[in-house]
């Protein structure tokens, strides 16, 4: 029982300093491994089973030994930070596995890659013809990322000439039927803002599993109840449709006057509105 108690012991020790030591090696051990950093994943992992389940009196060697394996890991990151010939070194050189359409065989043979492996990664990536890519490239740690042609690739607004509003990030506001005090803050919104949105979609906050302000003020929420139905805000749209049908007036009394002078204004005011809606299209129409 003793036994027993010393390995739990033991266990909860070598759990706690690996959580540490892992925080310390930062995000990139916990993400997609190089090849260093997936043989420093192994070893510490071992490491810390052998603290925990060693019996003898030699167990603390292993704690020195997860001490100079963590500090070994900082230095070796160090170095790469440095120097681009240490990274190469360390976590290997990209590989172009395709160029302008055409497979480069001997790169697929040097990274011990088959065809239908490669084909599979395309397929991935929501590519099923090679002579569709332009460019693909295997990355130091084994990701296969693609570059499509010019023809194939997804058209954005800038390839429509369009004019979008920047984005910014979307924060939550409310969480688990709480409010969010600092990212209210950071969009400079008010606890009474957020009352008034509630209000307009007939819910409560205590109701809301999350909800969100996106970078023009809208607010959107997500109840625990999965079978209401909230009305989305309609401000953007019906403001939109407001200021068409005043370019509509506008021509209609453009057309139906008789004074030449009143004719002229009402002309370049609608000239004004179209040129306006142009601009204001992408912001307020969803």
């Amino acid at each position: 029982m003793r036994e027993s108690l010393e390995v739990i012991m033991r266990t909860v020790f070598a759990v706690v300093v690996l959580f540490f030591l892992t925080k310390l090696l930062g995000k990139r051990q916990v993400s997609q491994l190089s090849f260093f950093e997936y043989i420093t994943g192994i070893t510490i992992g071992s490491i810390a089973a052998y603290i925990s389940l060693d019996t003898d009196k030699t167990w603390h060697l292993g704690m020195i030994a997860l001490l100079v394996w963590v500090a070994f890991s900082l230095g070796i990151e160090f170095i790469q930070m440095k120097s681009k010939k240490a990274r190469d070194f360390i976590d290997f050189k990209s590989t172009v596995l395709i160029k302008d359409g055409k497979i480069q065989e001997d790169n697929m043979k040097k990274e011990r890659l088959t065809t239908d492996e490669l084909l599979e990664e395309l397929r991935k990536k929501d590519v099923f013809k090679v002579a569709d890519v332009e460019f693909a490239i295997m990355e130091s740690d084994g990701a296969i990322n693609v570059l499509l042609t010019r023809e194939n690739q997804p058209l954005t607004p800038k390839h429509l000439g369009i004019k979008v509003a920047p984005e910014k990030e979307t924060l939550a506001v409310i969480m688990d039927g709480k409010l969010m005090d600092k990212a209210l803050d950071s969009l400079n919104l008010s606890p009474q803002w957020l009352d008034g949105e509630l209000e307009k979609l007939g819910v409560k906050i205590e109701n809301v599993f999350l909800g969100q302000v996106d970078s023009y003020g809208e607010l959107t929420v997500d109840l625990y109840a999965d079978n209401v139905q909230v009305q989305q805000p309609q401000d953007k749209p019906q403001l939109y449709a407001l200021l068409k049908k005043c370019e509509a007036d506008l021509e209609q009394f453009s057309l139906s006057t008789q004074n030449e002078g009143a004719k002229k204004m009402y002309e370049a005011c609608s000239q004004q509105m179209v040129a306006m809606l142009k601009d204001l299209k992408p912001f307020i129409q969803n």
